[in-house]
């Protein structure tokens, strides 16, 4: 009888706390407003700033091994001064973008072939398996062989570190495309060529633009492995160099520019996608 004679909100006040907690708390995929964003991006590189600093200036590791921010501040400010870091800049972003557009500009037209044909697939797909669990670092020697200290040399490792992964994701983005939007277009009249370039390639090119963007991260990597120990300038050939002396805050100098400049790039490859594909902006802050 108390239960029915007490107070009826008595039992539903935990119930009803789950429920505001639960409208508060974020939803999967729920987007998020570009202010919201911008100010969680912050807080996450303020704090990712605030554990360097502890761990530098609160001695809690040598300065040997990690560097202080304001040393590094030093190291660029030393560097900027002398052109150093400009020269260095230059060519590895000049290496860089060549070597991304050599091995994208193929990878395009041959993944979108293995996609649409399984002919296609199985005449490129075995010898691209094959090369590409091949580490690219193990052809550095072989290429300072065959091309010695050149820019050919870096652009050879690029090339082996970029297309043959970015080749088979861009096969993987055009099968992802609906068969039945293939087969609209062949009752509409279409022909094949109409079908792979109006239909296929404009249905998997927001996939394809997103696998270009990841694709630029692993150039960053394996340009600096051809720079260790095949350059005489860039970011991997400085910081060869720093080693050797034992000079840490010339080494997160070139690290951390190199992280910035990646940052830029993946920035540059979200505008785009957002530029080219409004239509995909309900699913969500990419």
């Amino acid at each position: 009888m108390s239960r029915t004679t007490g107070d009826p909100t008595a039992a539903l006040a935990p119930r009803r706390r789950r429920s505001r907690w639960a409208r508060s708390a974020p939803r999967p995929y729920e987007p998020i407003s570009t202010g919201a964003y911008a100010l969680i991006a912050v807080v996450s590189m303020a704090l990712l700033l605030g554990l360097w600093s502890a761990a530098t200036y609160g001695h809690w590791v040598s300065s040997l091994f990690l560097s202080s921010p304001s040393a590094t501040w030093q190291a660029a400010v030393s560097q900027a001064d002398s052109g150093q870091l400009w020269t260095d800049m230059g060519a590895s972003v000049s290496r860089i973008v060549e070597g991304f557009v050599i091995s994208t500009a193929l990878a395009i037209p041959i993944g979108v072939l293995m996609g649409v044909y399984k002919h296609g697939e199985a005449f490129f797909e075995p010898p691209i398996d094959f090369i590409r669990y091949m580490p690219a670092v193990a052809f550095v020697p072989l290429a300072l062989i065959w091309f010695g200290y050149a820019d050919s040399q870096k652009l050879v490792i690029l090339f082996i570190g970029i297309f043959f992964q970015e080749v088979l994701l861009i096969m993987d983005n055009v099968k992802t495309v609906r068969r039945n939007l293939v087969d609209i277009a062949y009752t509409m009249g279409l022909r094949q060529f109409q079908v792979i370039r109006r239909v296929i390639l404009r249905a998997s090119l927001p996939g394809i633009v997103d696998t270009l963007r990841i694709s630029m991260g692993w150039a960053w990597t394996y340009l600096v492995v051809a720079e260790l120990v095949g350059a005489t300038d860039g970011f991997g050939f400085r910081i060869q160099e720093a080693q050797r002396y034992f000079d840490t805050a010339t080494i997160f100098l070139n690290i951390i520019v190199i992280g910035i400049l990646g940052l830029a790039f993946d920035f540059g490859f979200k505008a785009i996608y957002a530029w080219s594909f409004p239509h995909m902006a309900h699913r969500g802050r990419r």
